[in-house]
């Protein structure tokens, strides 16, 4: 079973690595971040590196395509826990293993509210897995769409810095280190929020 899982998903990436060579890569591009939002199982940040290596000057413009498709789908994904949490929602959960990390993160939304979005949005946690528990957990909208726009957008625009500067051959080291660098990128994130409401 999960060999075919994998299989599955191969082909999934095959097939969407396909599409977003062509003339409509930007629009594939933003399905792609709108849908893994949601419930797609592959982050658009490969298509969006491959993007930005094809053509390096608009990395900041496919940055940009990928968190707004990705922010949108967060909207989605709200709105599909707070209306379907018990059928659709529960399934997706299913579908990728995070039954178990739902009471966890209900623990976060508990302690930090929307504000656990940020770790979602920009780290490598499933992001679905916050936007849906966000939804099912009525965790106050606006915030939520706020946070998820700072986070996704940070992470999205790392990549796209990243490969304007350096080029291809960064992309060994964004696919090596990303969870390294998403990680020291929240840390500093989280510093100045803190020193934001310090100073005010």
């Amino acid at each position: 079973m999960e060999e075919k899982k994998i299989s599955l998903l191969q082909r999934i990436y095959n097939r969407c690595m396909e599409w977003i060579q062509t003339p409509a890569g930007v629009w594939v591009l933003f399905f792609i971040a709108v849908a893994e939002s949601s419930f797609f199982p592959i982050p658009p940040d490969v298509f969006l590196i491959a993007l930005c290596i094809a053509v390096p000057k608009k990395s900041f413009k496919f940055a940009a395509v990928c968190a707004a498709g990705s922010v949108i789908g967060g909207a989605l994904g709200y709105g599909l826990g707070m209306a379907f949490m018990d059928s659709l929602g529960q399934r997706i959960l299913e579908l990728y293993g995070l039954e178990d990390k739902y009471h966890v993160v209900q623990g976060l939304y508990q302690q930090y509210d929307a504000w656990a979005v940020a770790a979602a949005g920009f780290t490598p946690l499933p992001y679905k897995l916050f936007t849906i528990t966000a939804g099912a957990f009525k965790i106050d909208f606006i915030t939520f769409m706020l946070v998820s726009l700072a986070a996704r957008s940070a992470r999205f625009f790392l990549v796209a810095a990243l490969i304007y500067k350096f080029g291809a051959p960064v992309q060994y080291f964004i696919n090596k280190y990303f969870n390294i660098l998403t990680i020291v990128f929240l840390i500093l994130l989280i510093g100045g929020f803190v020193l934001i409401k310090m100073v005010l």
